[in-house]
């Protein structure tokens, strides 16, 4: 389910049809689209069929495409009309513009990445969460807030209620889920992600939230920038890195280490992904759904390198990380796709569908 920031960014329905279209002639995965948001396409947002469309994404800070949705008037309307699901970027834009300034005056053009989750802080993620919560309570909304990176975040959300019931629910990300600030002097610009890589704490704390229930499903966010990109300076570099080809083989490392259960990774990465979209016939091994398969070897130990990433920009923040799992083949839609290294591209995935 990809993001609308790209270019041209996805904010008519024209953009978003032409965006399906590429995807039926090119991908091998199964695949939806978000509608973007702007503060200015309410009437093309509200056109959008919900049977059809993941969601609507609004971007509540800004990041990678500058589609920065910070008018309440436009929020208040968009929250209490769409009959989507609504997926928020959460950042408040006026807190991370403060905070920029002061870091500029003290580095200038020079600031040092390690600065990135003091910028993009804590307190600008629940100042924006919270909001978009508070809307969502205001309007009954189906609201998803990805990419959870903050504890104090996690302190938003209901565990008491079954998924399908929840109104409101979230996501966590493999990088929030393994890396932490320690990690940007090695790393430096290759985990800079919107929303930042917080601290340990915050990390051990998303996950415990996964555990709880309180944070629903896990994500990738997926953003593939170019070596050339990523090694500018920290202003000029944009967030974001590719993660889905390393997102499972991590999560299931995480389940070597013991700190989280296969079927919980199963639930949170298919079942309750599935659920909490209301995808149709996908996400569980049930008759008359779709085949959509991984098979796993759980003792094949292999090492990230630039040989084996198939990204085709070429690196990915776990270079160098030895996984214990590997994924030796992938269903998608009934039909093998992937099989020990090789790719069958007879076939294309299939457009998402969803029960709404």
């Amino acid at each position: 389910m990809e993001m609308p920031n790209t270019i041209p960014a996805t904010l008519t329905q024209d953009l978003l049809e032409e965006k399906y279209t590429l995807a039926a002639e090119k991908s091998l995965a199964n695949f939806s689209f978000f509608m973007g948001a702007s503060n200015d396409n309410e009437e093309e947002v509200l056109k959008t069929d919900a049977k059809k469309v993941c969601g609507v994404k609004i971007f509540m800070g800004s990041s990678t495409g500058n589609m920065l949705v910070d008018n309440l008037r436009t929020l208040e309307n968009i929250f209490s009309k769409s009959k989507l699901l609504i997926a928020t970027h959460c950042e408040d834009e006026a807190t991370i513009r403060a905070n920029a300034e002061k870091y500029r005056q003290e580095y200038g053009d020079a600031i040092p990445v390690e600065c990135h989750p003091l910028i993009r802080s804590a307190e600008a993620c629940y100042k924006s969460s919270s909001l978009a919560v508070e809307l969502a309570e205001k309007y009954n909304t189906r609201l998803h807030i990805l990419h959870i990176s903050t504890a104090k975040e996690v302190g938003l959300f209901n565990s008491s209620i079954p998924l399908k019931e929840k109104r409101i629910t979230s996501e966590a990300c493999i990088h929030h889920l393994w890396f932490s600030n320690e990690d940007y002097k090695s790393k430096g610009n290759f985990i800079k992600w919107n929303p930042a890589v917080k601290t340990k704490q915050d990390r051990d704390a998303i996950l415990q939230g996964l555990l709880d229930n309180k944070i629903d499903i896990i994500a990738t966010d997926h953003a593939p920038h170019t070596l050339e990109e990523k090694k500018q300076s920290y202003l000029k570099a944009p967030s974001g890195g590719p993660l889905v080809q390393h997102g499972l083989p991590a999560m299931l490392e995480l389940h070597h280490q013991g700190k989280i259960s296969l079927e919980k990774i199963a639930e949170k990465m298919s079942h309750a992904v599935a659920d909490c979209f209301q995808i149709e016939k996908r996400g569980y091994l049930r008759e008359g759904y779709f085949a959509d398969l991984v098979l796993l070897d759980l003792k094949a130990p292999w090492t990230v390198t630039k040989t084996n990433i198939l990204y085709k920009c070429g690196w990915s923040p776990f270079e160098g990380q030895t996984f214990q799992s590997k994924i030796t083949h992938t269903f998608v839609s009934g039909h093998l796709a992937y099989a020990n290294e090789l790719f069958d591209e007879s076939k294309k995935g299939k457009r998402l569908l969803f029960q709404r």
